[in-house]
C-alpha cells in the first residue's frame, strides 16, 4: 500500500507538487441564465434528466463533489424515480464533501466541513487526481472569488425560467473566461486568472 500524503497538510506553494485534479464548477442551466427556479425549485430540470451522454461524460470524470448545504438537502429532480437522492441521478457515486456550518447526520460518503478551505482540500483530497465537481451557486461564487475555481461547464437547457437562482450572481470585476469545449449544448470554459 502506498502512502500519499493529505495536500491539506502542506501551503498552497507546496501543494502543486501533488497531483491534483481540476476544480469544476458544474450546473444545468436555463437559456436565460438560472441553475434553480425561485425558491431553489428543481422540479423544472426534470424533463431534461433522460439519458445525456455529456452529464454521463462529467460523471466519469468526476472524483468528488463539493456541495452547498442547500443543494445537498434541497430539491431534487430525480424526485419520484429510482435516481431520487442520488448524485448524477445515480450515475455517480463517491465522497462528497458538503459546506455547511449546520452539519446534519451522518451520511456514508459524507463529510461537513465549515469553512471553503477546509472543503476544498477535503474534496481534493478524496478526489485524487479526478475532478472535483463543485455544485451550488454560492459555492461556486465563493470558489471563484477565492481564486480558487479552475473550470465552469454548464449544460444549456432548452427552457425560460423568467427568475430564479442565477449560475453566476456577484459583484466585483469581471472573471474572463477561456472557451475549452463545446458539445452539443454543453460549454466548458477555463478560469483565466
Amino acid at each position: 500500500m502506498s502512502f500519499r500524503p493529505l495536500r491539506s497538510q502542506y501551503p498552497e506553494t507546496t501543494r502543486k507538487a501533488f497531483p491534483m485534479g481540476t476544480l469544476l464548477y458544474t450546473a444545468a442551466m436555463s437559456l436565460d441564465g438560472f441553475i434553480a427556479a425561485t425558491g431553489g425549485d428543481m422540479s423544472w430540470l426534470a424533463p431534461y434528466t433522460g439519458p445525456n451522454p455529456d452529464a454521463d461524460a462529467l460523471a466519469a470524470e468526476t472524483g468528488a463533489l463539493l456541495v452547498g448545504r442547500r443543494t445537498f438537502r434541497g430539491d431534487d429532480p430525480y424526485r419520484g424515480t429510482d435516481g431520487e437522492g442520488k448524485a448524477f441521478g445515480g450515475g455517480w457515486d463517491g465522497p462528497q464533501v458538503v459546506l455547511t456550518r449546520q452539519p446534519g447526520p451522518a451520511v456514508p460518503g459524507v463529510t461537513y466541513c465549515s469553512s471553503l478551505t477546509e472543503g476544498v482540500a477535503a474534496a481534493q483530497d478524496a478526489a485524487g487526481e479526478k475532478t472535483v465537481n463543485v455544485l451550488g451557486a454560492s459555492v461556486g461564487r465563493a470558489c471563484v472569488e477565492a481564486g480558487l475555481l479552475d473550470e465552469v461547464e454548464v449544460l444549456v437547457t432548452p427552457v425560460l425560467l423568467g427568475d430564479g437562482v442565477r449560475l453566476f450572481s456577484r459583484s466585483g470585476p469581471p472573471v474572463r473566461l477561456e472557451l475549452l469545449a463545446q458539445r452539443k449544448t454543453a460549454l466548458r470554459y477555463r478560469v483565466i486568472r
